[in-house]
Protein backbone atom coordinates (compact mmCIF):
# COMPACT_ATOMS: atom_id res chain seq x y z
CA UNK A 1 0.00 0.00 0.00
CA UNK A 2 1.57 3.58 -1.12
CA UNK A 3 0.54 6.37 1.44
CA UNK A 4 1.18 10.07 0.27
CA UNK A 5 2.20 12.37 3.45
CA UNK A 6 1.74 16.30 1.50
CA UNK A 7 2.63 19.23 2.84
CA UNK A 8 4.88 18.22 5.62
CA UNK A 9 7.62 20.10 6.92
CA UNK A 10 10.70 17.42 6.96
CA UNK A 11 12.99 17.59 9.56
CA UNK A 12 16.57 16.30 9.05
CA UNK A 13 19.94 16.63 10.72
CA UNK A 14 21.01 19.51 7.91
CA UNK A 15 17.45 21.18 6.98
CA UNK A 16 14.34 21.35 7.37
CA UNK A 17 12.27 21.74 4.02
CA UNK A 18 8.83 21.56 2.71
CA UNK A 19 8.39 18.10 0.86
CA UNK A 20 6.01 15.17 0.52
CA UNK A 21 6.75 11.98 1.40
CA UNK A 22 5.64 9.03 -0.34
CA UNK A 23 6.08 5.60 1.28
CA UNK A 24 4.66 1.62 0.25
CA UNK A 25 4.89 -0.86 2.41
CA UNK A 26 7.84 -0.56 4.82
CA UNK A 27 10.06 1.81 3.40
CA UNK A 28 10.55 5.27 2.03
CA UNK A 29 10.13 5.38 -1.85
CA UNK A 30 10.18 9.06 -2.35
CA UNK A 31 10.66 12.59 -1.25
CA UNK A 32 10.63 15.46 -2.90
CA UNK A 33 9.03 19.13 -2.97
CA UNK A 34 5.92 18.10 -4.58
CA UNK A 35 4.78 14.84 -5.47
CA UNK A 36 1.77 13.56 -7.54
CA UNK A 37 1.96 10.04 -7.70
CA UNK A 38 -1.04 7.77 -6.88
CA UNK A 39 -1.26 6.61 -3.32
CA UNK A 40 -3.54 4.49 -1.79
CA UNK A 41 -4.02 6.70 1.09
CA UNK A 42 -3.28 10.66 0.86
CA UNK A 43 -2.26 12.72 4.28
CA UNK A 44 -2.20 16.50 4.36
CA UNK A 45 0.65 17.49 7.06
CA UNK A 46 0.21 20.75 6.55
CA UNK A 47 1.79 22.58 9.46
CA UNK A 48 3.31 19.53 11.30
CA UNK A 49 6.33 18.63 11.58
CA UNK A 50 8.38 15.84 10.73
CA UNK A 51 10.95 13.80 11.94
CA UNK A 52 12.52 10.17 11.33
CA UNK A 53 11.39 8.07 14.01
CA UNK A 54 13.29 8.58 17.14
CA UNK A 55 16.01 6.38 18.48
CA UNK A 56 16.29 5.63 22.47
CA UNK A 57 19.74 4.08 22.74
CA UNK A 58 19.65 3.64 26.91
CA UNK A 59 16.47 2.09 28.22
CA UNK A 60 15.84 -0.57 30.35
CA UNK A 61 13.07 -2.66 30.52
CA UNK A 62 12.47 -6.19 32.33
CA UNK A 63 15.50 -5.74 34.28
CA UNK A 64 16.28 -7.38 37.57
CA UNK A 65 18.13 -4.98 40.12
CA UNK A 66 17.74 -3.90 43.79
CA UNK A 67 16.05 -6.62 44.56
CA UNK A 68 12.92 -6.08 42.56
CA UNK A 69 12.49 -6.30 38.72
CA UNK A 70 11.87 -2.75 36.36
CA UNK A 71 8.14 -1.57 36.37
CA UNK A 72 8.38 -1.61 32.71
CA UNK A 73 9.20 -4.60 29.98
CA UNK A 74 9.17 -4.85 26.79
CA UNK A 75 5.34 -4.76 26.33
CA UNK A 76 4.74 -1.81 28.22
CA UNK A 77 7.92 0.08 27.78
CA UNK A 78 7.75 -0.01 24.31
CA UNK A 79 4.16 1.39 23.90
CA UNK A 80 5.29 3.97 25.86
CA UNK A 81 8.55 5.05 23.54
CA UNK A 82 6.22 5.15 20.54
CA UNK A 83 3.71 7.30 22.33
CA UNK A 84 6.60 9.61 23.22
CA UNK A 85 7.94 8.89 19.16
CA UNK A 86 10.89 6.63 19.57
CA UNK A 87 10.31 3.82 17.13
CA UNK A 88 13.83 2.09 17.91
CA UNK A 89 15.18 1.59 21.06
CA UNK A 90 18.60 -0.31 22.13
CA UNK A 91 18.09 -2.32 25.79
CA UNK A 92 20.42 -3.69 27.43
CA UNK A 93 20.92 -7.68 27.03
CA UNK A 94 23.06 -8.38 30.40
CA UNK A 95 25.39 -10.98 31.27
CA UNK A 96 24.74 -12.03 34.81
CA UNK A 97 28.08 -13.39 36.45
CA UNK A 98 28.80 -16.96 35.28
CA UNK A 99 26.91 -16.75 32.11
CA UNK A 100 28.08 -16.42 28.62
CA UNK A 101 27.63 -13.75 26.35
CA UNK A 102 25.32 -16.12 24.83
CA UNK A 103 23.54 -17.19 27.23
CA UNK A 104 22.92 -13.25 27.96
CA UNK A 105 21.48 -12.53 24.87
CA UNK A 106 18.88 -15.64 24.41
CA UNK A 107 17.75 -14.28 27.83
CA UNK A 108 16.76 -11.17 26.50
CA UNK A 109 15.51 -12.32 23.63
CA UNK A 110 12.97 -13.93 25.84
CA UNK A 111 12.23 -11.45 27.34
CA UNK A 112 12.01 -8.71 24.07
CA UNK A 113 10.33 -10.97 21.12
CA UNK A 114 7.40 -11.03 20.34
CA UNK A 115 6.44 -8.44 22.87
CA UNK A 116 7.32 -5.10 21.42
CA UNK A 117 5.44 -2.64 19.92
CA UNK A 118 8.84 -0.23 18.83
CA UNK A 119 11.57 -2.35 16.99
CA UNK A 120 14.58 -3.24 18.99
CA UNK A 121 18.45 -3.95 19.19
CA UNK A 122 20.58 -4.79 22.38
CA UNK A 123 23.81 -3.58 23.42
CA UNK A 124 25.67 -6.35 25.53
CA UNK A 125 26.56 -5.03 29.32
CA UNK A 126 29.36 -7.43 30.44
CA UNK A 127 30.00 -8.24 33.90
CA UNK A 128 31.81 -11.05 33.71
CA UNK A 129 35.19 -10.54 31.67
CA UNK A 130 36.96 -13.82 31.15
CA UNK A 131 38.68 -15.97 28.28
CA UNK A 132 34.85 -17.37 27.19
CA UNK A 133 33.52 -13.66 27.18
CA UNK A 134 36.54 -12.90 25.12
CA UNK A 135 35.82 -15.50 22.81
CA UNK A 136 32.36 -14.48 22.59
CA UNK A 137 32.63 -11.04 21.25
CA UNK A 138 32.83 -11.75 17.51
CA UNK A 139 29.80 -14.03 17.92
CA UNK A 140 27.84 -10.88 19.19
CA UNK A 141 29.01 -9.00 16.00
CA UNK A 142 27.40 -11.61 14.33
CA UNK A 143 24.34 -11.43 15.92
CA UNK A 144 24.13 -7.71 15.25
CA UNK A 145 25.54 -6.25 18.34
CA UNK A 146 28.30 -4.01 17.73
CA UNK A 147 28.03 -1.61 20.85
CA UNK A 148 29.57 -3.30 24.56
CA UNK A 149 28.64 -1.64 27.86
CA UNK A 150 31.03 -1.92 30.70
CA UNK A 151 30.23 -0.24 33.98
CA UNK A 152 33.00 1.02 36.48
CA UNK A 153 30.24 0.73 39.73
CA UNK A 154 27.79 -1.59 40.76
CA UNK A 155 29.61 -4.71 42.53
CA UNK A 156 27.19 -7.58 40.47
CA UNK A 157 28.29 -5.19 37.52
CA UNK A 158 31.79 -3.85 37.40
CA UNK A 159 35.03 -4.54 35.73
CA UNK A 160 38.57 -3.60 37.51
CA UNK A 161 41.40 -1.69 35.62
CA UNK A 162 42.80 -4.38 34.65
CA UNK A 163 39.71 -6.42 33.05
CA UNK A 164 38.66 -2.86 31.71
CA UNK A 165 41.49 -2.50 29.70
CA UNK A 166 41.19 -5.73 28.48
CA UNK A 167 38.06 -5.47 27.74
CA UNK A 168 38.30 -2.04 25.61
CA UNK A 169 41.18 -3.60 23.54
CA UNK A 170 39.45 -6.90 22.60
CA UNK A 171 36.44 -4.76 21.84
CA UNK A 172 38.75 -2.58 19.18
CA UNK A 173 40.42 -5.68 17.85
CA UNK A 174 36.40 -7.15 17.02
CA UNK A 175 35.09 -3.76 15.71
CA UNK A 176 32.80 -3.09 18.12
CA UNK A 177 32.88 0.04 21.02
CA UNK A 178 32.23 0.58 23.93
CA UNK A 179 29.52 2.64 26.41
CA UNK A 180 30.96 3.08 29.55
CA UNK A 181 28.72 3.69 33.19
CA UNK A 182 31.43 6.25 34.91
CA UNK A 183 31.48 6.06 38.48
CA UNK A 184 34.56 5.62 41.33
CA UNK A 185 33.03 2.62 43.10
CA UNK A 186 35.59 2.36 45.86
CA UNK A 187 35.61 6.05 46.96
CA UNK A 188 31.47 5.89 46.68
CA UNK A 189 31.66 2.75 49.48
CA UNK A 190 33.60 4.73 51.67
CA UNK A 191 31.62 7.38 51.68
CA UNK A 192 28.74 5.10 52.08
CA UNK A 193 30.65 3.86 55.66
CA UNK A 194 30.77 7.51 56.55
CA UNK A 195 27.04 7.87 56.40
CA UNK A 196 25.85 4.86 57.99
CA UNK A 197 28.44 5.49 61.01
CA UNK A 198 27.11 8.95 61.69
CA UNK A 199 23.49 6.96 61.69
CA UNK A 200 22.24 9.22 58.92
CA UNK A 201 19.42 7.39 56.84
CA UNK A 202 18.04 10.47 54.36
CA UNK A 203 17.43 10.20 50.56
CA UNK A 204 19.86 12.98 50.24
CA UNK A 205 22.76 10.86 51.18
CA UNK A 206 22.45 8.85 47.48
CA UNK A 207 23.35 12.37 45.86
CA UNK A 208 26.38 12.90 48.71
CA UNK A 209 27.93 9.69 48.40
CA UNK A 210 28.18 9.69 44.56
CA UNK A 211 29.04 13.50 44.24
CA UNK A 212 30.37 14.81 40.55
CA UNK A 213 33.81 14.59 40.92
CA UNK A 214 34.01 10.81 41.42
CA UNK A 215 32.01 10.63 38.27
CA UNK A 216 34.63 13.04 36.61
CA UNK A 217 37.24 10.85 37.93
CA UNK A 218 36.28 7.84 36.69
CA UNK A 219 35.43 9.62 33.18
CA UNK A 220 39.10 10.69 33.36
CA UNK A 221 40.65 7.45 34.72
CA UNK A 222 38.42 5.36 31.58
CA UNK A 223 40.20 7.99 28.94
CA UNK A 224 43.08 7.38 30.40
CA UNK A 225 42.79 3.09 29.89
CA UNK A 226 41.12 4.03 26.58
CA UNK A 227 44.23 5.99 25.17
CA UNK A 228 46.29 3.34 26.09
CA UNK A 229 43.70 0.52 24.31
CA UNK A 230 43.82 2.99 21.42
CA UNK A 231 39.95 2.37 21.70
CA UNK A 232 36.99 4.80 21.05
CA UNK A 233 34.63 5.47 23.87
CA UNK A 234 31.25 6.18 24.65
CA UNK A 235 30.35 8.20 27.71
CA UNK A 236 27.02 7.72 28.54
CA UNK A 237 24.71 9.67 30.94
CA UNK A 238 27.31 12.64 31.13
CA UNK A 239 26.05 14.71 34.41
CA UNK A 240 28.33 17.31 35.33
CA UNK A 241 30.85 20.02 33.90
CA UNK A 242 33.52 18.81 35.42
CA UNK A 243 33.74 15.01 32.91
CA UNK A 244 32.70 17.03 30.32
CA UNK A 245 35.71 18.85 30.64
CA UNK A 246 37.90 15.91 30.75
CA UNK A 247 36.27 14.62 27.58
CA UNK A 248 37.28 17.91 25.75
CA UNK A 249 40.66 17.67 26.75
CA UNK A 250 40.74 13.87 25.53
CA UNK A 251 39.37 14.99 22.42
CA UNK A 252 41.77 17.57 21.49
CA UNK A 253 44.44 15.23 22.68
CA UNK A 254 43.34 12.74 19.26
CA UNK A 255 41.12 10.64 21.06
CA UNK A 256 37.67 9.55 19.97
CA UNK A 257 35.28 9.84 22.43
CA UNK A 258 31.27 9.92 22.33
CA UNK A 259 29.26 12.11 24.94
CA UNK A 260 25.88 10.76 25.49
CA UNK A 261 23.18 12.82 28.07
CA UNK A 262 19.47 12.73 28.88
CA UNK A 263 16.62 15.20 29.43
CA UNK A 264 16.87 14.97 33.41
CA UNK A 265 20.38 16.16 33.76
CA UNK A 266 19.38 19.56 31.81
CA UNK A 267 16.27 19.93 33.26
CA UNK A 268 16.26 19.12 37.06
CA UNK A 269 18.79 19.73 39.78
CA UNK A 270 19.78 17.66 42.71
CA UNK A 271 17.66 20.14 45.41
CA UNK A 272 14.97 17.28 45.04
CA UNK A 273 16.65 15.24 46.96
CA UNK A 274 15.66 17.32 50.10
CA UNK A 275 12.33 17.12 49.68
CA UNK A 276 10.69 16.23 52.83
CA UNK A 277 9.48 12.84 54.02
CA UNK A 278 10.43 10.42 50.97
CA UNK A 279 9.77 12.06 47.84
CA UNK A 280 12.89 12.56 47.17
CA UNK A 281 13.57 9.05 46.14
CA UNK A 282 11.30 9.64 43.30
CA UNK A 283 14.33 11.30 41.63
CA UNK A 284 17.05 8.61 42.94
CA UNK A 285 19.12 7.53 39.95
CA UNK A 286 23.01 6.88 38.97
CA UNK A 287 24.96 9.50 38.56
CA UNK A 288 22.76 11.66 40.10
CA UNK A 289 21.07 14.76 39.59
CA UNK A 290 23.56 17.75 39.45
CA UNK A 291 23.48 21.54 40.48
CA UNK A 292 21.98 24.23 37.77
CA UNK A 293 26.03 25.06 36.65
CA UNK A 294 26.13 21.91 35.77
CA UNK A 295 22.81 22.21 33.39
CA UNK A 296 23.95 25.16 31.83
CA UNK A 297 27.44 23.72 30.86
CA UNK A 298 25.44 20.38 29.23
CA UNK A 299 23.43 22.97 27.73
CA UNK A 300 26.07 24.42 26.12
CA UNK A 301 27.67 21.48 24.93
CA UNK A 302 24.93 20.30 23.23
CA UNK A 303 24.67 23.26 21.30
CA UNK A 304 28.06 23.50 20.57
CA UNK A 305 27.51 19.67 19.14
CA UNK A 306 30.21 18.22 21.88
CA UNK A 307 27.40 16.14 23.21
CA UNK A 308 26.50 13.15 20.55
CA UNK A 309 22.73 12.02 21.75
CA UNK A 310 20.07 12.46 24.13
CA UNK A 311 19.30 9.26 25.27
CA UNK A 312 16.89 8.32 28.61
CA UNK A 313 17.96 5.60 30.91
CA UNK A 314 14.69 4.65 31.65
CA UNK A 315 14.95 2.15 34.49
CA UNK A 316 11.51 2.93 35.95
CA UNK A 317 9.99 1.72 39.09
CA UNK A 318 6.82 2.18 41.11
CA UNK A 319 6.49 4.65 44.01
CA UNK A 320 6.11 1.10 46.26
CA UNK A 321 9.00 -0.03 44.82
CA UNK A 322 10.99 3.13 45.89
CA UNK A 323 9.89 2.19 49.52
CA UNK A 324 12.85 -0.78 49.80
CA UNK A 325 14.93 1.65 50.59
CA UNK A 326 12.98 3.29 53.63
CA UNK A 327 15.42 2.06 56.16
CA UNK A 328 18.55 2.19 54.17
CA UNK A 329 18.94 4.61 51.21
CA UNK A 330 21.75 2.11 49.61
CA UNK A 331 18.53 0.09 48.97
CA UNK A 332 16.59 2.43 46.63
CA UNK A 333 16.22 1.69 43.42
CA UNK A 334 18.11 3.34 41.25
CA UNK A 335 16.41 5.06 38.19
CA UNK A 336 13.66 7.19 36.74
CA UNK A 337 10.92 6.69 33.63
CA UNK A 338 11.87 8.83 30.66
CA UNK A 339 10.87 7.23 27.23
CA UNK A 340 7.73 8.79 26.74
CA UNK A 341 8.73 12.21 27.14
CA UNK A 342 12.26 12.59 25.87
CA UNK A 343 11.52 14.22 22.89
CA UNK A 344 8.73 16.56 23.60
CA UNK A 345 11.06 17.93 26.50
CA UNK A 346 14.31 18.75 24.23
CA UNK A 347 11.49 20.33 21.86
CA UNK A 348 10.08 22.57 24.09
CA UNK A 349 12.89 23.18 26.71
CA UNK A 350 15.61 22.94 23.12
CA UNK A 351 14.16 23.75 20.53
CA UNK A 352 11.28 26.51 21.74
CA UNK A 353 13.79 28.30 23.85
CA UNK A 354 16.45 28.44 21.10
CA UNK A 355 19.08 26.28 22.97
CA UNK A 356 19.23 24.27 19.53
CA UNK A 357 17.58 23.90 16.41
CA UNK A 358 15.09 21.53 14.69
CA UNK A 359 18.22 19.98 13.04
CA UNK A 360 20.59 19.61 16.01
CA UNK A 361 17.15 17.82 17.33
CA UNK A 362 16.84 15.76 14.72
CA UNK A 363 20.44 14.85 15.03
CA UNK A 364 20.54 14.07 18.44
CA UNK A 365 17.34 11.84 18.73
CA UNK A 366 17.54 10.23 15.24
CA UNK A 367 20.29 10.50 12.34
CA UNK A 368 23.26 10.49 15.19
CA UNK A 369 21.98 7.34 16.93
CA UNK A 370 21.36 5.62 13.95
CA UNK A 371 24.75 6.40 12.85
CA UNK A 372 26.83 5.54 16.16
CA UNK A 373 24.60 2.52 16.73
CA UNK A 374 24.70 1.18 13.31
CA UNK A 375 21.50 1.60 11.69
CA UNK A 376 22.13 4.19 9.35
CA UNK A 377 20.55 4.54 6.76
CA UNK A 378 17.92 2.10 7.39
CA UNK A 379 17.49 4.41 10.56
CA UNK A 380 17.69 8.25 11.25
CA UNK A 381 16.50 9.65 8.16
CA UNK A 382 14.09 10.46 5.89
CA UNK A 383 15.49 9.04 2.37
CA UNK A 384 14.28 6.70 -0.23
CA UNK A 385 14.93 3.04 0.81
CA UNK A 386 15.26 4.04 4.68
CA UNK A 387 12.76 2.70 6.94
CA UNK A 388 9.31 4.43 6.62
CA UNK A 389 9.95 5.83 10.30
CA UNK A 390 8.08 8.85 10.83
CA UNK A 391 6.94 11.41 13.84
CA UNK A 392 4.43 13.76 13.20
CA UNK A 393 4.77 16.39 15.48
CA UNK A 394 2.10 19.10 15.79
CA UNK A 395 3.60 22.21 17.12
CA UNK A 396 1.12 24.45 18.39
CA UNK A 397 -0.06 22.47 20.94
CA UNK A 398 0.54 23.16 24.41
CA UNK A 399 -0.01 21.39 27.68
CA UNK A 400 1.49 19.67 31.02
CA UNK A 401 2.83 16.11 31.68
CA UNK A 402 0.43 14.38 34.12
CA UNK A 403 0.92 10.82 35.14
CA UNK A 404 -2.31 10.00 34.26
CA UNK A 405 -1.63 10.40 30.72
CA UNK A 406 1.05 8.39 30.82
CA UNK A 407 1.41 4.76 29.05
CA UNK A 408 5.07 3.87 31.20
CA UNK A 409 3.83 1.52 33.83
CA UNK A 410 4.93 3.82 37.15
CA UNK A 411 2.52 5.61 38.92
CA UNK A 412 4.34 9.03 39.08
CA UNK A 413 5.46 11.55 36.57
CA UNK A 414 9.18 12.80 37.08
CA UNK A 415 8.22 15.91 35.00
CA UNK A 416 5.05 15.94 36.73
CA UNK A 417 3.00 19.04 35.81
CA UNK A 418 5.62 20.71 33.35
CA UNK A 419 4.50 23.22 30.87
CA UNK A 420 5.06 21.55 27.16
CA UNK A 421 5.00 23.29 24.29
CA UNK A 422 4.17 20.66 20.70
CA UNK A 423 2.94 16.92 20.80
CA UNK A 424 3.41 14.05 19.37
CA UNK A 425 0.64 13.20 17.04
CA UNK A 426 1.16 10.32 14.76
CA UNK A 427 3.86 7.71 15.12
CA UNK A 428 3.91 5.58 11.96
CA UNK A 429 6.60 2.33 12.41
CA UNK A 430 8.07 1.03 9.23
CA UNK A 431 4.75 2.11 7.05
CA UNK A 432 2.31 1.35 9.73
CA UNK A 433 0.59 3.77 11.60
CA UNK A 434 1.10 2.62 15.28
CA UNK A 435 0.11 5.58 17.90
CA UNK A 436 -2.26 8.37 17.15
CA UNK A 437 -2.93 11.18 19.61
CA UNK A 438 -1.39 9.17 22.26
CA UNK A 439 -3.05 5.72 22.06
CA UNK A 440 -1.00 3.08 20.84
CA UNK A 441 -3.45 1.69 17.62
CA UNK A 442 -1.27 -1.38 16.64
CA UNK A 443 0.78 -2.65 19.39
CA UNK A 444 3.32 -5.85 19.18
CA UNK A 445 4.67 -4.40 15.63
CA UNK A 446 8.15 -4.52 16.73
CA UNK A 447 11.36 -6.60 15.52
CA UNK A 448 14.84 -6.91 16.44
CA UNK A 449 17.13 -4.64 14.49
CA UNK A 450 20.57 -6.72 14.14
CA UNK A 451 23.52 -3.86 13.74
CA UNK A 452 26.34 -2.82 12.22
CA UNK A 453 29.56 -1.26 13.06
CA UNK A 454 29.44 2.44 13.91
CA UNK A 455 29.22 4.87 11.44
CA UNK A 456 29.69 8.26 13.30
Amino acid sequence: MKILFKNASVVSGRSCKNADILIEGEKILKVAPELNDHAEATIDLTGKLVFPGFIDAHTHFDLEVAGTVTADDFYTGTQAALAGGTTTVIDFATQNRGETLEEALVNWHKKADDKSSCDYAFHMAISDWNEQTSRDLPKMLEAGISTFKLYMTYDAMMLNDHALYQALKRIREVGGIAGVHCENSDVIKALVEEKRAAKENRVACHPETRPACLEAEAVSRLLTIAKLADTPVIIVHLTNRQALWNIKEAREQGQTVYAETCPQYLLMEDSVYYLPDFEGARYVIAPPLRKPEDQESLWKAVARNEIQTIATDHCSFTLKQKELGLQDFTKIPGGMPGVETRAILLYTYGVKENRITLEQMCRLLAENPARLYGMYPRKGVIAPGSDADLVILDPQFEGRIRAEQQLQNVDYAPFEGKKVKGRIETVYLRGTKVMENGGIVKPLTGTYIARKQSML
